[in-house]
């Protein structure tokens, strides 16, 4: 990929056009729309006719990306594949994606994650029959491709038992924790030429069972990879680094051993940027009131549904305040004995039920995002949780990513009962999708580190080549 139209599809978004409706208004072609949705060369009168249209530069709508030939990428642990898009987005090839529920994956094959269909690895990555499929799908690339390495390998194993969100449990999880050992091995047999792995604060100093033998994960990258790799661990809160919510996480990156003394590891982390605010992000969008409601022209905008009596406790919150600050026993959350008796819930966050602030960040996202009770959940005006464009927006997710084969035309077509169905279908499974991801805008700007990293080294090695062919007299 040369060109790239992701900016066009949010500016248009941001005008509260769909494709459709940008088709009709600059005068283009279903050809031609058909072309900028898969990232293809139009005409440069195609191109006049948008930024007249929607009067902007063509800086606006349109990027030209610098191509190293053949960059591509595997993928473990991949869930729905928001992080990775990053990688897509920076014209990485998808060579192989692995995960182990199927709906999850559905929403890759939406994206065309993957080159080729074999790519697709859905299973238990512990098993060495999904192993077997993985490495055979990578084999096919190569030999498909003409390529003989693998340039990254961005892993983000289950974390639970780590995580704040989970209390850091201690019920066996530590067995889990060792999902990253699997990756670790994957990543000595494959030997690609750099690493990511993502994933919570408190990642490289958890334990985990490595053969057997428990020690800290810090311990399992030294012990399968510092042989053959050079690497750093850092820890940041995303907000700073271009993603619109707080989000801190360790990010790990390793170069290869062989292609380390060209490359400065420090340069391939993302760069830094001024926070924005959650008005900035999401202060756009149509206010929702009825419960139920769904934006005629957005389908993820929606006021998804809860317990009536649960308003409430919400209605009256100024931002910043929690429904246990309520001073109406009724009007804090509660339950209701068989014999009435009124049974106050137990405040272990205090960040559940708390109406959030426009002049703040956004907060972090997690996969219940889809009730009061959870963390941070609630819209600092409206009664009820972030809709899942908005939460699109706050973990940086393209408006040109997809949950589902059908395109968004045609989901904003449905009558309100088809949305309703369609939403309580598959809801769910686009919420917890968003609440496990990483912010597309961080593996982005990491890919197009790689990317330019290995373009002037390209560069550099064929300067040297071209001296060496000079004539001397």
């Amino acid at each position: 990929m040369v060109f790239c139209y992701d900016k066009l599809w949010n500016l248009a978004y941001s005008r509260h056009l769909n494709k459709t409706a940008l088709r009709d208004e600059a005068g283009l072609t279903n050809s031609t729309l058909a072309r900028l949705s898969k990232n293809e060369t139009v005409s440069m009168d195609a191109l006049a006719r948008i930024c007249d249209s929607l009067d902007c530069s063509l800086e606006e709508i349109v990027e030209y990306k610098k191509r190293v030939n053949n960059l591509n990428y595997v993928s473990l642990f991949s869930s729905a594949g928001v992080g990775c898009f990053g990688f897509k987005q920076e014209g990485f090839l998808g060579v192989a994606t692995s995960e182990l529920i199927e709906r999850r994956l559905n929403v890759q094959k939406a994206n065309d994650k993957v080159k080729y269909d074999n790519g697709y690895v859905l299973g238990d990555i512990t098993q060495d029959e999904t192993k077997d499929q993985l490495y055979n799908a990578i084999d096919y690339f190569k030999k498909e491709e003409s390529v003989n390495e693998i340039d990254a390998v961005i892993f983000t194993a289950p974390c639970q038992g780590m995580s704040v969100a989970n209390h850091k449990k201690n019920d066996g999880t530590i067995v889990k924790n060792s999902l990253v050992v699997e990756a670790l091995e994957i990543v000595k047999k494959i030997q690609p030429k750099f690493f990511i792995a993502e994933n919570v604060r408190a990642f490289m100093t958890t334990k985990c069972m490595d053969h057997d033998v428990e020690k800290k994960i810090k311990d399992a990258f030294v012990d399968w990879l510092s042989e053959d790799y050079v690497y750093e661990s850092k820890i940041f809160n995303f907000k700073n680094f271009g993603a619109n919510s707080s989000r801190t996480r360790t990010v790990v990156i390793g170069v290869r051993k062989d292609l380390s003394q060209s490359i400065n590891i420090e340069s391939l982390y993302p760069s830094q940027e001024p926070e924005k605010n959650l008005f900035n992000v999401i202060g756009d969008l149509k206010s929702l009131k009825t419960m139920g409601e769904v934006d005629p022209k957005d389908i993820y905008h929606n006021f998804k549904k809860y317990r009536p009596d649960m308003r409430n406790w919400i209605k009256d919150l100024k931002p910043g305040e929690t429904a246990f600050d309520n001073i109406d026993p009724l009007k804090r959350p509660h339950t209701v004995s068989k014999t009435g008796e009124l049974i106050p819930n137990v405040n272990k966050n205090g960040d559940k039920y708390t109406r959030q602030r426009w002049s703040a960040v956004a907060p972090c996202v997690h996969t219940r995002n889809d009730i009061l009770a959870s963390q941070n959940t609630v819209h600092p005006t409206d009664d009820r949780v972030f809709s899942i464009r908005e939460l699109m927006r706050m973990m940086n997710i393209p408006s040109s990513f997809k949950w589902t084969m059908e395109s968004e035309e045609t989901l904003n077509a449905m009558s309100l009962r088809e949305k309703e169905i369609f939403l309580k279908k598959n809801e769910i499974n686009i919420r917890q999708s968003i609440g496990e991801a990483v912010p597309t805008i961080i593996m982005q700007k990491i890919a197009k580190n790689i990317k330019d990293t290995l373009y002037d080294i390209e560069k550099s090695q064929s300067k040297k080549n071209n001296n060496r062919l000079q004539v001397t007299g």
